[in-house]
């Protein structure tokens, strides 16, 4: 059983940075693909990066490429999402996953173990 707690949310104008940190608890997070996730009100939640259990590869949706990085830290048991250049579209609450599988994938239904998310809000 993997525990995720994530971190480091909050509310930002346009064009800030903010860094989300995901800690986990459980022997299994280092062969663990991980991803975060976003849900804005009223839309379903979306996939956001993924990060295989080396670090690498990694997998972003189009509408963060070049401005969200994920990375993972296997001694420190964590994930973090790297966020830059940050648009009002971005406000949603952000959720941390992992699998019970090694890769990374982009279906939250192949992830098996959720965070309680954190909320970022972005305005204009």
């Amino acid at each position: 059983q993997v525990q995720l707690v994530e971190s480091g949310g909050g509310l930002v104008q346009a064009g800030a940075s903010l860094r989300l940190s995901c800690a986990a608890s459980g022997r299994a997070f280092s062969t663990s693909g991980m991803g975060w996730f976003r849900q804005a009100p009223g839309k379903e939640r979306e996939f956001v990066a993924a990060i295989n259990y080396r670090g690498s590869p990694t997998y972003y949706a189009d509408s963060v490429k070049g401005r969200l990085t994920i990375s993972r830290d296997n001694a420190k048991n964590s994930v973090y999402l790297e966020m830059n250049r940050l648009r009002p579209e971005d406000t949603a609450v952000y959720f941390c996953a992992g699998r019970g599988g090694i890769a990374a994938t982009t279906s939250a239904l192949t992830y098996d173990y959720w965070g309680q998310g954190t909320q970022v809000t972005v305005s204009s």
